[in-house]
């Protein structure tokens, strides 16, 4: 039963993830739909709105909600806590409120109301893909991984990350 219920944990992160990548993008989308002529725009954020709306509460809030489930339960499965499975868990629950800011500013662009630029959207949708990142490393290497490596591998790459951002909106600014 263990790796079934594994192999639906593992399904349902990947979909949630999936659906927490395409939300921002399309967050984005919405966003410089703005900048189009009045009917254009109209046009535009209304696809946006069904496509939005769609993705948030057809595969992103049920793929949370399975993921919180056959997480635990693959946890009393396993019958034990290791010590990195707690380490893991912090960054969880930050992704848990990651997705919290997300249906935050779903909420507001649902209302016409758009508080973030592209490039603030950007930058947030990068998160996502730093607790990607530190919760696969913790999943697969576990115990045999340095605190001190873990620590500056993923400080590493979020410079890395924020560094490809700065260049692309460079490379983007310049095709303007």
């Amino acid at each position: 039963m263990y790796n079934y219920i594994k192999a639906l944990h593992i399904i349902f992160i990947v979909t949630w993830f999936s659906g927490m990548f395409y939300i921002v993008r399309l967050f984005i989308y919405n966003t410089e739909a703005g900048e189009k002529q009045e009917a254009e725009k109209n046009i535009l954020r209304s696809h946006f709105t069904i496509m939005i709306r769609r993705l948030w509460f057809g595969i992103t809030w049920p793929s949370a909600i399975a993921t919180g489930i056959f997480g635990p339960w693959m946890w009393i499965q396993l019958g034990v806590l290791p010590d990195w499975l707690f380490v893991k868990l912090f960054f969880v629950a930050g992704l848990y409120v990651y997705h919290f800011t997300l249906h935050a500013i779903y909420k507001q662009e649902m209302k016409g109301i758009f508080k973030y630029s592209s490039q603030q959207l950007r930058i947030w949708n990068e998160v996502a893909t730093i607790f990607l990142v530190a919760i696969v490393m913790l999943a697969v290497v576990k115990q045999n991984m340095s605190v001190v490596w873990g620590l500056a591998g993923l400080i590493g790459f979020v410079i890395v990350l924020m560094s490809a951002i700065r260049i692309y909106k460079n490379i983007r600014m310049k095709k303007k």
